[in-house]
């Protein structure tokens, strides 16, 4: 029979490093459940959005995500100093992985909202504007939208603090240089919207385009409130979406205007959100993700 005190004697303890790094660990864990409770807090109306992505995202959000990486290394730099090593080793890896990946996620969205121009209203035909519907503009005004819907929008002056040059100018123009351009750069990654925005024509009758682009829609998860009706009068309709983020429930609105042409059907898209100044590129990825799978769909 073994002697259970051998045993010990054999596998000693970390001791208070093994401790230590069990605490690394679970202050890791912490800093997501920190970041997952300041979205989703946002999303279920316990705090202003404001407050969940301001604040506990990047003004708090800083201090929990640097505090847990830096704990995380000295837990290993601390179990890597003497044996016994395996288990304070191996909790400070899985602590140094966690807060890696949370610190890392934190950092990404830094840089965007620094590399990208504060925009949250994109559309692909700017000279002539798509012009949200009054059923969509009293959604936007009984949810509290505070950002307005405009022929041709502005970039508020109080954006110059941070974005030097672009307070006072049109959308329209900050969007254009922001877009991708084959003839001035080499790769779509040399834009900050690797993207380029043009109305779309598509072979097909306005009917069958209109069926296809309410199909796309529904197919992204989006919220149709205006759903395709072919206007024999003038040859146009359009589709309007919702779609809501998974996480803070950001709800962003989409147009889709569609306008039989001599060569088929002319598609533009307007994407916009209801709040905040710079969108982190979500409706500029939204209006290139929608276009491109709206043309596979209408070429099958």
């Amino acid at each position: 029979m073994t002697d259970q005190a051998g045993i010990a004697e054999e596998t000693p303890s970390a001791g208070w490093r093994g401790k230590f790094a069990g605490l690394a660990l679970a202050v890791a864990v912490f800093s997501v459940l920190w970041f997952m409770a300041g979205a989703l807090g946002s999303k279920y109306g316990l705090w202003s959005w404001q407050f969940g992505l301001g604040v506990m995202y990047l003004g708090w959000g800083i201090i929990v995500a640097g505090g847990a990486l830096a704990m995380s290394i000295l837990a290993l730099i601390i179990g890597l100093a003497a044996a016994p090593r395996k288990r304070p080793v191996m909790l400070s890896l899985g602590a140094l992985l966690i807060s890696g990946l949370v610190a890392g996620r934190l950092a990404g969205i830094g840089a965007g909202a620094e590399s990208l121009p504060p925009l949250h209203d994109i559309q692909t035909d700017w000279s002539d504007p798509i012009v949200f519907s009054e059923t969509l503009m009293a959604i936007r005004e009984a949810d509290g939208a505070t950002n307005p819907v405009l022929a041709a929008p502005t970039i508020p002056e109080a954006a110059e603090g941070r974005w030097p040059g672009l307070g006072g100018r049109l959308v329209s123009e900050v969007q254009e240089e922001a877009e991708f351009d084959p003839e001035t750069m080499k790769e779509p990654e040399d834009a900050a919207y690797p993207y380029s925005f043009d109305t779309v024509i598509l072979e097909g009758d306005l009917a069958g385009i209109a069926e296809s682009a309410e199909q796309v829609a529904t197919g992204m998860g989006w919220e149709i409130v205006t759903p395709a009706s072919t206007q024999s009068a003038d040859l146009e309709t359009q589709v309007e979406a919702i779609e809501t983020s998974a996480w803070f429930g950001f709800k962003d609105d989409i147009a889709v205007r569609l306008r039989a042409v001599d060569e088929g059907v002319a598609v533009d898209v307007r994407s916009t959100s209801r709040v905040g100044l710079s969108d982190l590129g979500a409706n500029a990825k939204r209006v290139d993700l929608y276009l491109t799978e709206l043309k596979r769909v209408a070429a099958t």
